[in-house]
Parts: C-alpha cells; sequence; structure tokens
C-alpha cells in the first residue's frame, strides 16, 4: 500500500535550515507530481511546494519563494524540502502528499518544525 513518512523535523533557531525528507512506497513515485503542505498550529492546511515526475518543474507559495528548495531522488523514492532563512511563521507539521489527477490522494502523517529562540 502506499506510504509516505516525513522526516527531518526539529526545533531550530530563526535564520536557521532544515532538511525535510519524505520516503515513499508502495507506488511508482517516479511517476507522480509531488507536494509538501503545511498547517501550522490553530490554523488550516497551506500547500508549500510542488514537483513533477522527473524533478524539473517546481512551484512555491509566496510565503516561502526564495528560501525553500523542493527536490526528488527517483532512485531513492525520496522527496525533500531543503529550507533555509527558517522565521517563526513557517513553525507548522509539515506533510508529504502524492499527486493524483483530482488532488492529493494520499498523505504523510506530517513532522514538526518549530522555528524558536
Amino acid at each position: 500500500q502506499v506510504q509516505l513518512v516525513e522526516s527531518g523535523g526539529g526545533l531550530v533557531q530563526p535564520g536557521g535550515s532544515l532538511r525535510l525528507s519524505c520516503a515513499a512506497s508502495g507506488f511508482t513515485f517516479s511517476s507522480y507530481w509531488m507536494n509538501w503542505v503545511r498547517q501550522a498550529p490553530g490554523k488550516g492546511l497551506e500547500w508549500v511546494s510542488n514537483i513533477n515526475s522527473g524533478g524539473g518543474i517546481t512551484y512555491y507559495a509566496e510565503s516561502v519563494k526564495g528560501r525553500f528548495t523542493i527536490s526528488r531522488d527517483n532512485a531513492k523514492n525520496t522527496l525533500y524540502l531543503q529550507m533555509n532563512s527558517l522565521k517563526p511563521e513557517d513553525t507548522a507539521v509539515y506533510y508529504c502528499a502524492k499527486d493524483d489527477e483530482d488532488g492529493m490522494d494520499y498523505w504523510g502523517k506530517g513532522t514538526l518544525v518549530t522555528v524558536s529562540s
């Protein structure tokens, strides 16, 4: 069955960096667009970024553009999110999600990122 397992979250100071990973299994990872979505405490879901199946096309929310970089390693079935210049407002649970024709059909359980001094 499809599994998405995020890792790499933690506590970081403002201005710091983290790299999130999402290990995928149970489907042909290299055939699908993938997403990062986050949910800040007490707020709704916010789409962060996505990447096409080959890794050559990426899109970002305005709130993270220029600071975050999405990438993937299809040989390792792994999705990444490099987060630099982190701000307290980036504090959230970060989820990876697989795309299908009608939206995001599978989600991981998330990894918590806390940006605080």
